[in-house]
């Protein structure tokens, strides 16, 4: 048989001779010159008349599992690469891509590669990431059969309640690609192993020991509270019909533009303990729709042993933290969310994994080599600062595993997308660790990337789209690196979104380190729309980061201890309530308006949560006391917390009415460093921020775009949101042409019409272009003619000729849209 059409497996690289390697990332290439000193027989090399290099692959679908190297010589397939390492569109948005062009094409192919293979010997990405349906405890045909992947076991056996623990009756076997097996048949009808009733998967590795470990694919786990540090236990989880949640709802629409509420639901109760599921879902959902989000992301859904992990350092990946609740009852609170019309984003942790043995993945590591574990071995395989272990993205059982978990809380669960944490972590090999990214694209394309980890997220995202073509993923990453959200086929890395994580980082740095009149409205604006052309962002300006034990939330760095007694509205406000409650409402909403193409808060940041967030340790002798939400203060009505809440509601509002969010037109066309003031165009509205402490600016000259009559349409100033009702909501602002048009240097601040406005200190007002029928309906004037000798007749008004507003605060929550517009 001639080498071209041969098969030949290769177990280990170590058959090979040292000098004919040459070591590219994670991928070894032979060069053609040496084919004659490599030995050709079963259990070596696969020999390709094209190109040869070792790849990780599976026999197919219906035969046992392994890793191991094929080549093909399938010209069809080897055209589709080179096309698509050609059609790389990325370059063409961002000509200083150009020359890493090598790096770009290097990764397009490994990509386009490890998808080939997956298409050819798994019959493609979506039945690859069927892996949940095979592997761990799964029904088929009247039986329970169990199957984990531990190439490093010698014995194995499965425990549980139901053999008293003792497994020598249910030992599994094990065949040659190291897929441990073992068929239950059910008695009289019933299933052998009762459905939540505990077990675990036992093994003998090389020296001899005996462990017990939770099943690798285990969908629920639980600890028995009662006993300190008590470890977890396995539950094989399968309820019967009538105790099964069945989905209601259907997913809602995808947004125009996410408006995101972070929130942790553990966390979520008013009272110091652990909230569930259900409780959430009753009693916190129908806040977040108050307040017109769109879309929840919620955090440590995935089984976690210790609780002030905040939900990274995930022992059990296909388990939802038992903490709050049941698989089914984390169901119910998705499907709740569904029919308030609240998409529901997971925050999923695919950049590591807790290093706990007893409990966790890192239970199946007991020092083999890589190809046989799902982490690398040494320092590689080690994340120094978050103390867990890190995957091998390059192993086939790691790829089958993580895709197969996201499609899992996507078919189960009706998850409508997910946040990628640690993102930055997986981008490179140093893990971002004492490295200040400045923007310099040597920075994000050399040695240092982690092609594997790249390759893992373009299969992610191409995955999570296909079976969801309108799911949202979210990438948190502090680097910057470019195409991270630009689509696969045009050679970025997939993601709809990155988070804006500098935007926080400047505000923390001003409120604590600046006086008011050090703020620079240029830094803060070139901070706030520094991103990357065509790549969105999620801006934000607090997330839960930024109030962990040790820091403070924005409204505590604001007021501090005054919150504790000064947020009455009893009495006058003092000077830093005054200032403080003004500046949380300017500095979200600038945020939100100028920051990106999404947003998101952080749960209890809306109405000024004070204080921070400490889960129960020992060094605060276990208590709750700083892990919940202070719900009462936001609905006490005497306090002041309510005006927070209330311009949130409103804010969320504006851009439901004005899909300001969506808009491409972002335009700044004054960021005034004497007078504190930064004037903006996003969509068609005008945005006003007058950062001053002390100035008010009457006839205040603003720029815009479009000629015509504005309105107010948004007024941090107003009684209902703790302001003092400066701003005449009932004056018409109309606009005077300047300068040529189409002669930006003869136009005021590059802006061809202007209108003038009223602006008190630390205050935001946004301004509306009336619409020539909404003009026409109010005048009464039917002709058009008639309408523009009006308009010419007009005008600029002065703000102040207009009525202050009542002071009377609306009693009914519907009572929005008159306060909007």
């Amino acid at each position: 048989m001639s080498l071209n059409n041969q098969i030949i497996w290769i177990y280990s690289t170590r058959v090979l001779n040292q000098d004919s390697l040459l070591a590219t990332g994670s991928n070894l290439f032979i060069s053609s010159q040496q084919l004659p000193k490599l030995s050709v027989g079963p259990g070596k090399l696969l020999v390709s008349s094209r190109h040869i290099h070792t790849r990780r692959l599976l026999l197919s679908r219906t035969r046992a599992k392994h890793d191991h190297t094929v080549m093909t010589d399938d010209l069809s397939a080897t055209k589709n690469i080179k096309s698509d390492m050609k059609n790389l569109k990325i370059l063409d948005l961002d000509p200083g891509l150009e020359p890493y062009k090598d790096h770009f094409e290097y990764r397009m192919k490994r990509f386009s590669e490890q998808k080939m293979l997956i298409d050819q010997y798994e019959g493609g990405l979506e039945d690859f990431a069927k892996g949940y349906l095979k592997f761990g405890l799964n029904r088929e045909n009247g039986s329970i059969i169990y199957r984990e992947w531990a190439p490093a076991a010698e014995e194995a056996q499965l425990i549980g309640d139901f053999n008293g623990w003792d497994g020598w009756n249910h030992k599994m076997e094990k065949d040659q690609f190291g897929v441990w097996t073992i068929k239950i048949p059910d008695v009289n009808g019933s299933s052998v192993i009762p459905h939540n009733s505990r077990v675990k998967f036992r093994f003998k590795h090389s020296n001899g020991v005996w462990v017990d470990r939770l099943p690798a694919w285990i969908k629920y786990a639980t600890v028995d509270s009662t006993r300190f540090a008590a470890p977890y236990d396995g539950v094989y989880w399968d309820p019967p019909p009538s105790e099964r949640y069945e989905f209601k709802f259907p997913r809602p629409p995808k947004p125009e533009a996410p408006r995101i509420y972070e929130a942790h639901v553990g966390m979520s109760s008013s009272e110091p303990r652990v909230n569930s599921y259900r409780e959430f879902a009753d009693d916190v959902l129908p806040r977040i729709r108050a307040n017109n989000y769109n879309t929840i992301q919620l955090m440590a859904i995935m089984e976690h042993s210790y609780y002030g992990s905040f939900g990274y350092h995930v022992t059990n990946f296909f388990a939802v933290s038992s903490r709050s609740g049941t698989p089914e009852d984390l169901k119910y609170l998705i499907d709740k969310a569904h029919s308030l019309g609240l998409r529901v984003l997971m925050d999923v942790v695919h950049s590591h994994t807790s290093n706990n043995v007893t409990d966790g993945l890192n239970g199946f590591d007991v020092g083999q080599p890589t190809q046989d574990s799902y982490f690398h071995t040494g320092e590689r395989g080690y994340h120094s600062l978050w103390d867990s272990r890190l995957f091998n993205y390059s192993n086939w059982e790691v790829l089958r595993f993580l895709l197969s978990n996201l499609r899992w809380w996507l078919d189960e669960f009706k998850f409508d997308g997910f946040r990628f944490d640690g993102i930055t972590s997986m981008l490179y090999h140093h893990h971002g660790i004492n490295m200040a990214f400045s923007g310099d694209y040597n920075e994000y394309f050399s040695e240092s990337t982690d092609v594997d980890a790249v390759v893992y997220m373009m299969l992610a995202n191409c995955l999570i789209h296909s079976l969801l073509p309108e799911a949202m993923v979210i990438a948190e990453d502090v680097s910057g690196m470019p195409g991270l959200g630009r689509p696969v086929d045009e050679g970025g890395i997939g993601f709809d979104f990155r988070l804006a994580m500098a935007i926080p980082d400047k505000w923390i740095d001003y409120l604590k380190n600046k006086s008011d009149d050090e703020w620079s409205m240029n830094d803060i604006t070139r901070t706030l729309t520094n991103r990357r052309y065509t790549e969105k962002c999620v801006a934000y300006a607090e997330s839960h980061d930024q109030s962990i034990v040790g820091d403070k939330t924005i409204a505590f760095l604001l007021m501090d201890n005054e919150m504790y007694f000064g947020m009455s509205c009893l009495k006058e406000a003092s000077p830093t309530i005054d200032r403080g409650i003004a500046l949380h409402k300017m500095i979200h909403f600038l945020t939100m308006a100028l920051g990106g193409e999404g947003y998101l808060n952080f749960m209890g940041n809306e109405f000024g949560h004070p204080e921070w967030i400490d889960f129960p340790r020992v060094g605060n002798d276990w208590s709750y006391d700083k892990c919940r939400r202070q719900w009462e203060l936001v609905d006490t009505e005497h306090l002041r917390y309510k005006f927070m809440n209330e311009f949130d509601r409103a804010m969320n509002l504006l851009d439901e009415k004005f899909s300001f969010l969506a808009s491409t037109k972002q335009i700044v066309s004054s960021a005034d460093e004497e007078d504190k003031v930064i004037v903006f165009e996003r969509g068609d509205l005008v945005f006003v921020f007058n950062f001053h402490p002390d100035n008010t600016y009457d006839g205040y000259k603003v720029g815009c775009d479009l000629p015509g009559k504005y309105r107010v349409a948004l007024d941090s100033d107003a009684w209902e949101f703790g302001g003092h009702g400066r701003v005449g909501h009932d004056v018409d602002h109309f606009t005077s042409p300047e300068g040529l048009p189409g002669v930006p240097e003869t136009n005021f601040n590059n802006r061809p019409n202007s209108f003038k406005v009223l602006s008190p200190p630390r205050t935001c007002v946004v301004y509306y272009r009336v619409e020539e029928e909404d003009i026409l309906v109010e005048t009464g004037v039917e002709e058009e003619e008639t309408l523009v000798e009006t308009m010419k007749i007009h005008e600029a008004t002065p703000a102040t000729e207009g009525k202050a507003q009542s002071s009377e605060i609306p009693e009914e929550e519907d009572d929005e849209d008159e306060r909007l517009i």
